[in-house]
């Protein structure tokens, strides 16, 4: 086994090239997109769980919130879009917008791909505790052929239904005259990435694009489905031309900007109040069992995430629960591995295999070409690090 030290970075090296480097606070590497370490060794997600403590003005930017809601705010008809998907997140920010601020918020779910039951029925527990709720279901085959070109190309087996996230919203909002559109987390905020965000609490189609979408453009990717599709049957997966969104110019928004984000304290609030139902076992990856149980395919997301980076599920979790204190690193580098380095567990194979019309062998075949090679080694037909975590 290779052992990759941890390295003193120089407060002017974002990155170092050639090392696998690992947070000195929690246990995220250099191999995630974008992201940076200070001088201490810390990546931009644990210095911005620093910065939330002492840094921000919280009172501030709540402020700022009321003010966005008072004047976007209608008497008659919605005012602000959020996306759900019965989960923790999207059932908070709803109820606070609606509980809280006085907002009269349209919940919007995207239909995922191969949905577990847990998740479709914590969705029907969200709408019945008091919700206005839409469901837009893009052309399936689309979905699929789009889904599986971003596994096959990128190991993102989620690629069609998350242009679906960006560009649904946004049409939805358009035709119903909502000029505010709430999303949960920057996610490249909070978890590790690009932190050009962090003082803005709005952000841009073209910023969808390139950090969402990894600067993968629809209207390219589109082009590889092939020609049996007319522009009407695009309509869920093209952005609306520029015209049309400054006509309305809906703002687009993260919860997280506005209030210090807390997965755990959500998860406790929407159990409460939107009658959200947890696993009774752990979620596949990982330790705990109250997030992401909408689609099985998220499971092979995370997977493909430890394939292509060293990393998954757990590092995520792990790194979440030592920002807010519940953790150490001791114990989230046990965790690790155990559960980020283990193989794709076989319960969804034969669902992932009829989705993507594949056979096992195209299946394993894909997967093996996205494993990073420098930090990973197959043995015994399993990928397994080639590195400690220290």
């Amino acid at each position: 086994m290779v052992t990759h030290k941890l390295i003193d970075l120089p407060s002017s090296t974002k990155r170092h090239e050639g090392e696998l480097v690992f947070c000195r606070n929690c246990v995220m590497s250099s191999t995630r997109p974008r992201i940076e370490f200070d001088h201490r060794g810390w990546c931009n997600a644990c210095v911005w769980g620093e910065e939330k403590k002492t840094l921000v003005d919280w009172e501030g930017r709540w402020k700022k919130l009321e003010a966005l809601c008072d004047r976007v705010r209608k008497t008659d008809g919605f005012d602000v879009l959020v996306g759900v998907s019965g989960g923790k997140d999207g059932s908070y920010v709803s109820h606070e917008l609606k509980h809280k601020l006085g907002m009269h918020p349209l919940a919007i779910t995207v239909t995922v791909p191969l949905a577990l039951r847990l998740g479709n029925e914590n969705l029907e527990r969200f709408k019945a505790s008091g919700f206005d709720h839409i469901q837009v279901t893009p052309n399936p085959v689309i979905t699929q052929k789009l889904n599986r070109i971003g596994f096959i190309e990128q190991g993102r087996p989620l690629f069609g239904w998350q242009i679906n996230l960006q560009v649904c919203v946004l049409r939805i909002a358009l035709a119903l005259d909502i000029p505010f559109i709430m999303y949960g987390e920057d996610g490249e905020i909070e978890y590790g990435g690009s932190t050009e965000t962090k003082n803005q609490w709005s952000y841009s189609m073209a910023y969808a694009i390139r950090v969402y979408l990894s600067g993968h453009d629809p209207m390219e990717e589109l082009k590889k489905i092939g020609t049996n599709h007319s522009e009407a049957d695009l309509y869920w997966w093209r952005f609306p031309t520029m015209d049309a969104i400054e006509k309305l110019n809906p703002q687009a928004s993260h919860w997280s900007y506005f209030e210090d984000w807390d997965p755990y304290h959500h998860y406790l609030i929407a159990k409460e109040k939107c009658g959200l139902q947890e696993r009774e076992d752990a979620s596949s990856g990982t330790y705990t069992n109250f997030a992401q149980t909408d689609t099985c395919l998220f499971d092979l997301h995370m997977y493909l995430a430890y394939l292509k980076f060293g990393w998954a599920r757990c590092s995520q979790d792990a790194g979440i629960d030592i920002r807010r204190g519940a953790m150490t690193r001791k114990q989230a580098i046990e965790l690790v591995k155990v559960y980020d380095w283990q193989p794709l567990p076989e319960d969804f194979i034969v669902q992932y295999l009829r989705y993507f019309e594949m056979t096992r062998e195209e299946f394993d075949a894909v997967l093996d070409q996205h494993a990073n090679k420098n930090i990973l080694k197959k043995e015994d037909g399993i990928w397994k690090p080639n590195f400690k975590i220290e």
